[in-house]
């Protein structure tokens, strides 16, 4: 029984009985074809065995592996690596079909390759998750043939492996630590002119060439009989809390992935960023209640706290509450920190619903909120009108466009500082935000 669930006769074999029946059928009229056909027919089915007899000498012909990282990152390409060893001895033909998690709707999914004879072959694809959670990989099946081609056989190895799929730890290592680095313009990182500085004292040095003269210490430079001055450091140990709206706002789609996964990656790469210039980073998820709480702080474990609280956020999306969040931030962010909500306003009217609520969060702390614009508009936007239909659908595009600008400019006069960024610049421009408030010492 198992011999049978492994044959499998190869379409080579059809089209060449299709060929002899058709000499046979010719043989009719041409009676010298029908002993060539016969022959023909002799020999293949000799082959056929032969085949046969070649693949199943050897219990196991090949030997494979998948192997998997120990967890996959969101909205990046992870690596699958893919370990053949050919057993036989002689050359044999591969068909590899990987039983890819239903969450890729891949079912195309083949390679092959030629492998020599007690030769290894290793093989690496990418996949690319769009939302976090459980991927179940199934068998890795592969249907060996011979240089003959006439039948394969298949082998299936490392059936239900589980993978989970975090938020973009690949992100976290791209930007680490670029906050203390020279290439921050190279990610599209601003440099952002400090404007005095911020009052926690470091140390009294010699003055240098290029030091702020208003920072002499003169009664250091009466001491020394030299110039002195005072540094400063950037003060240490505040407090930034991501506040993710996980509402149905954020289920809206730009490259196959959620705002609120855009929003989940980049709030675990700036929580990497904020410890290292020595803040605490905390969290928390809101939709029609609090989840996901994560205090702020710098301790060791923080970044797997924050990690895993990330990836343990829920896709229901539910209608957010605006008004929990605020007696959320009331009764438990005590001193006055940096937040910085994840959102998204489509309308004016949207953002009034909610603004007595951020105006009111906006009074003990600094708030950033961050917003999307919707880059399919501006595609809309930038292509030409020749019909009257199009022409209607690129002005209500403009319309919608400026409306977003309308509401960072509805924040401003309230003093709520706004990220207004494509989807894809999440992760930069919120790092550049939280580098500007530091820079500007305005926390």
């Amino acid at each position: 029984m198992k011999f049978f669930k492994q044959l499998y006769i190869n379409p080579l074999f059809f089209y060449l009985v299709i060929g002899i029946t058709i000499l046979f059928g010719i043989s009719f009229g041409f009676l010298p074809l029908f002993a060539i056909s016969k022959m023909l027919l002799l020999i293949l089915f000799i082959v056929f065995c032969l085949d046969i007899i070649l693949l199943f000498s050897k219990k196991t012909g090949i030997t494979a592996q998948r192997i998997t990282p120990e967890k996959l990152s969101n909205g990046d390409k992870n690596p699958i690596g893919i370990i053949i060893k050919n057993n036989y001895s002689f050359l044999i033909k591969t068909k590899l079909i990987d039983e890819i998690p239903i969450q890729f709707q891949i079912r195309n999914f083949e390679i092959n390759r030629t492998i020599k004879s007690f030769q290894t072959l290793e093989y690496t694809y990418t996949i690319k998750p769009n939302t976090r959670g459980e991927y179940r990989f199934g068998n890795l099946n592969i249907y060996t043939a011979t240089a003959l081609g006439l039948v394969s056989k298949r082998y299936s190895f490392d059936g239900d492996a589980l993978v989970k799929v975090y938020p973009s730890f690949m992100q976290l290592r791209k930007y680490d630590l670029l906050a203390f680095s020279n290439r921050l313009t190279d990610y599209g990182m601003k440099k952002i002119r400090r404007i005095g500085h911020t009052m926690e004292f470091e140390q009294i040095k010699e003055y240098v060439l290029g030091d702020d003269l208003r920072t002499i210490n003169w009664n250091a430079t009466a001491k020394k009989n030299n110039l002195m001055v005072n540094q400063f450091q950037d003060e240490k140990s505040q407090n930034v809390y991501m506040l993710i709206d996980k509402g149905r706002t954020m289920k809206m789609p730009f490259n196959e992935m959620s705002l609120l996964d855009y929003a989940v990656n980049a709030s675990l790469v700036l929580s990497n960023v904020i410890i290292k210039k020595h803040d605490k980073a905390g969290m928390l998820a809101f939709s029609k209640t609090i989840n996901n709480r994560v205090t702020a702080d710098r301790k060791g474990l923080q970044m797997q706290y924050i990690t895993e609280n990330l990836y343990n956020i829920d896709n229901a999306y539910y209608e957010s509450d605006y008004s929990k969040l605020y007696a959320e931030v009331k009764t438990n962010i005590k001193h006055r920190s940096l937040l910085i909500l994840y959102t998204n306003f489509e309308t004016l009217d949207g953002l009034n619903r909610q603004l007595p609520y951020l105006k009111a969060i906006a009074k003990n702390h600094l708030l950033v909120v961050v917003f999307f614009q919707n880059t399919e508009l501006h595609q809309i936007t930038k292509n030409k009108a020749s019909t009257l239909q199009e022409i209607y659908d690129k002005t209500i595009a403009e319309k919608f466009i400026f409306e977003k600008k309308l509401i960072a400019n509805e924040l401003k006069k309230y003093g709520i500082h706004s990220v207004l960024t494509q989807p894809e610049n999440l992760t930069i421009d919120t790092i550049n935000k939280y580098l500007e408030i530091k820079a500007r010492g305005i926390l």
